[in-house]
């Protein structure tokens, strides 16, 4: 397939899986619109891409992705209901939005439209995100394939049932917040320590990422890595303890179940 992909909305995230589709696909098969013009124009402008009104796009592209907040879904989908009843030819909406389902998207849609539900992160902005996903029974295997191969370059791609994935946007979704309260509070106590500022970041960031990346290698469970690093009575299992007395572990668990919580609210 060659398919034409739409984005309805260019904020944050959709500016992400816009720069990581340009990368794995010709850009003039690339179309933005944003409900400020000027926001959707420079976009384009960066990408090599096109930019023009939602209904125009919604006329046109093969793959329309729906950027927008939940809490505006419906009223645009109205906007554009009687453009997508009046085509045609095949399309597929991909809808990015939190708590709304396959069903909601439907519904709003005023039809049976084949859905791709996602739910990506802003990493996929540098090619390390995380995009979940699943389908209407529609959607043919050659556009799953498609959408696959052409968000490649955003990182992680993975299938999963839709009832699941409002706990995994929970983890993956808002979980990069969380990662950087971490980051930050390191490098805080790190300068607290006598370390420079940037220093401190740095590698607080650094030491994330590579620790990370071999967990994801070596398939090692986290609680094994943690007991190499903790010698009998060193240093490192004292820092350990002091997390422990916090509260830490609770508190990141106490943090995506909260999202979690948010996410139903937001469906409702």
């Amino acid at each position: 397939m060659n398919p034409t992909f739409g984005f309805i909305g260019t904020g944050n995230m959709g500016s992400a899986l816009v720069r990581a589709a340009a990368q794995a696909m010709d850009a003039k098969h690339i179309t933005l619109a944003d409900q400020c013009a000027e926001k959707a124009a420079a976009l384009a402008k960066e990408i090599g891409c096109t930019s023009t009104d939602v209904k125009t796009l919604a006329q046109n592209c093969y793959y329309i992705f729906l950027g927008v907040k939940p809490q505006v879904m419906e009223s645009m989908l109205s906007d554009i209901a009687p453009v997508l009843a009046s085509r045609q030819d095949r399309f597929v909406l991909v809808s990015m939005a939190a708590g709304l389902s396959i069903a909601d998207i439907r519904r709003m849609a005023k039809s049976d439209y084949p859905v791709i539900r996602i739910m990506p992160n802003i990493p996929a902005s540098v090619g390390g995100g995380v995009i979940l996903f699943d389908c209407s029974e529609n959607v043919k295997a050659e556009e799953i394939s498609a959408f696959r191969e052409n968000m490649r370059f955003a990182g992680l791609v993975d299938p999963l049932p839709e009832k699941l994935i409002d706990a995994g946007s929970a983890l993956s979704g808002c979980g990069p917040a969380f990662v950087c309260l971490f980051v930050e509070a390191l490098a805080d106590g790190a300068v607290a320590c006598g370390l420079p500022r940037d220093k401190a970041l740095a590698y607080a960031a650094q030491t994330l990422a590579g620790t990370a990346t071999m967990l994801l290698k070596t398939g090692i469970h986290p609680g094994q890595l943690k007991d190499a690093v903790c010698s009998p009575g060193g240093t490192t299992i004292a820092g350990v303890m002091a997390m422990e007395e916090s509260g830490f572990r609770a508190g990141a668990m106490d943090a995506v179940m909260a999202a979690y919580q948010r996410t139903l609210e937001l469906g409702k």
